[in-house]
């Protein structure tokens, strides 16, 4: 058998190889570390694999923890079990049922299209309403299921402004043959028709021909661009929107069951302090994301501000029809629409105003410490299931010839059963599991006595190393699995270097969700790029600035604002007992060696 063969072989059967032979090559970690966190660190680092690789499925990895922790002596099974289903999974739960609901009533469509008739039809204004459509959107509803909603709005105004995609392409290609004979044929028609007529007559019609060809292709390779740049600033919207609620993304529910886990007294992240802060952060982002994706793809120009008559401008009009248009078949808003609506905004608000710290909120009207975030958003999708669908009519109950229709709720359990990605709970049953055995075996202690060095670095720079690592990193590994394996570390990397736990967390959290330079970083990027409109170089190019612009603006939010709302500025109570613990550990330790010695 030759090489290529059996590397095509090998290539075919990964997955099963990575399976069999990870496990092997770990091995040596359980006689090379401490026995207790030696056989974490051979879990975690297992499962770290067969998430990066997807050697197995997300969720059955992430259930490993209930099989190895137990039988593996790390954690007892009563102790693991308990983290697949914590409050935060509630809270996590009852926003993919609210988003469910919007979904199944079109208010998200409704929603969307509202905003792009404000915003206008000149290209980066779309642009513009796109990314805020999107961004709105994924703060309530999963990325994945925005860019999907997102794109064939975007692709119908697309249509409408440019024309068919095919014919684009076409023209965007040099009509000129290479080899010289079209170009022969352009000058010898219209110079023969010139000698027909005079012989003075200047060969204005061959430059006029060719002009008409270059605008036209100039024109087409303009329009492309601003296509390229409609379906590309949809994901990074998204993704960028996720950010801004606890629900919007799974690794910001993943910091705050970690948290609880880590620093039990430690109470300044909820949904309302989370959003004071990371709104703005999305915000400023969006912004300047704006800027760069019309700047790089032909949307920013004159025509930004200034109208005029030309065959744009009458694109424009018809494009503006088409939103119009699928505004007015909408309808009127329904019942359903409208109490989904109330819904939404009572949701949205009461999980603001609980505890918002800045403010006293509605939970001291309650026992302190019984009302947690999750509480209110069950509170809320209960309603859901009962709620009619229909204006209830007091005249039906007094109208003998009425007829009896069915009574249908605001939404059903088989919906929210189709919705609700049940994997990716499990995904943060598992992160949660795993936090549980790095800290209770020790292995959180252990890989932070191996960090010591990184104390010679300032904080502020520690954050932009640590923001940018992890968005590097979750380029090619799911950002969910990511935050999982690293925030623990990062943790224990703020204690030893005295730093408020929150101020490398944080950066850590929202960075994982900054991954826009390759399609496979995250289901948006892939939804985006699998419409064959757009190349992986499009996608680096945009990412990499990207990138940048993201790392740059959490260190600017965690050194202003951020600073003074969670007090980064100082080493906090909630986390002086893990320390002084340790300290605890540490001179016992070495009391301990003395005596023997």
């Amino acid at each position: 058998m030759d090489a290529a063969k059996f590397s095509r072989k090998l290539l075919s059967a990964r997955k099963q190889l990575i399976l069999v032979l990870a496990p092997l090559l770990l091995l040596p970690l359980l006689f090379v570390v401490p026995p207790k966190e030696g056989k974490c660190l051979y879990v975690v680092l297992l499962m770290a694999v067969y998430w990066c690789t997807e050697a197995l499925p997300l969720a059955v990895t992430a259930m490993l923890p209930v099989c190895l922790f137990p039988t593996m002596g790390i954690l007892p099974s009563k102790k693991v079990c308990p983290q697949y289903f914590l409050e935060t999974n509630f809270l996590f739960l009852s926003g993919l049922v609210m988003a469910s609901a919007i979904e199944e009533w079109g208010l998200h469509r409704r929603i969307a299209l509202r905003v792009l008739k404000i915003v206008g039809v000149k290209p980066a204004w779309l642009i513009l309403g796109m990314m805020i459509t999107s961004s709105f959107l994924s703060m309530w509803l999963s990325n994945t299921a925005t860019t999907a909603m997102m794109l064939p709005i975007a692709n119908a105004i697309l249509e409408s402004l440019f024309g068919n995609l095919e014919t684009l392409k076409e023209n965007c290609k040099d009509k000129s043959d290479p080899e010289g004979d079209s170009q022969v044929n352009m000058h010898v028609l219209p110079c023969e028709k010139q000698v027909l007529n005079t012989e003075n007559t200047p060969d204005w019609t061959d430059r006029s021909e060719q002009k008409n060809l270059t605008e036209v292709r100039r024109e087409a390779e303009y329009q492309m661009k601003v296509w390229k740049g409609f379906l590309i600033s949809i994901p990074y919207a998204a993704s960028i929107g996720g950010t801004a609620t606890l629900t919007g993304t799974a690794p910001n529910l993943i910091l705050v069951g970690q948290l609880k886990s880590y620093f039990p007294e430690c109470d300044l992240i909820n949904f309302g302090s989370w959003f004071v802060f990371a709104f703005p952060l999305m915000l400023l982002f969006l912004i300047l994301g704006w800027i760069w994706i019309a700047f790089l793809y032909g949307g920013l120009n004159t025509r930004l501000c200034i109208n005029k008559h030309d065959k744009r401008a009458a694109a424009e009009a018809k494009a503006k029809a088409v939103i119009d248009e699928d505004y007015k078949k909408l309808g009127p808003i329904k019942f359903a629409e409208g109490s989904i609506t109330f819904f939404f905004i009572l949701f949205a608000i009461l999980l603001f105003t609980r505890d918002p710290k800045f403010v006293t909120g509605w939970s001291v009207f309650f026992t302190k410490g019984y009302v947690s975030d999750a509480v209110t958003g069950v509170i809320i999708i209960s309603i859901l299931f009962f709620f009619p669908s229909e204006r209830p009519s007091l005249r039906w109950w007094f109208d003998s010839r009425a007829t009896n229709t069915p009574y249908v709720p605001l939404l059903s359990w088989r919906k929210a059963q189709e919705c609700v990605p049940w994997n990716i709970i499990l995904l943060l049953g598992g992160g949660f599991a795993m936090a549980k055995g790095c800290e209770e075996s020790g292995l959180a202690v252990w890989i932070g006595n191996h960090l010591q060095p990184l104390a010679q670095v300032p904080p502020a720079v520690a954050v932009i190393l640590i923001t940018a690592f992890i968005a590097c990193f979750t380029e090619f590994a799911s950002n969910t699995a990511t935050i999982i394996i690293f925030l623990p570390v990062i943790a224990e990397l703020a204690i030893r270097v005295n730093v408020n736990p929150l101020y490398f967390m944080i950066p850590a959290t929202t960075g994982c969700s900054y991954a826009f330079m390759l399609p496979v970083s995250t289901p948006p990027n892939s939804i985006a790029f699998a419409s064959g409109h757009l190349m992986v170089k499009d996608m680096v190019k945009t990412g990499f600035v990207m990138n940048i612009l993201g790392i740059l603006c959490v260190s600017l939010a965690m050194n202003t604002w951020g600073l003074h709302m969670f007090n980064l500025h100082i080493y906090p109570d909630w986390a002086r007992p893990l320390n002084a613990s340790l300290a605890t550990v540490a001179t016992h330790a070495m009391a301990t060696m003395n005596t023997t010695g």
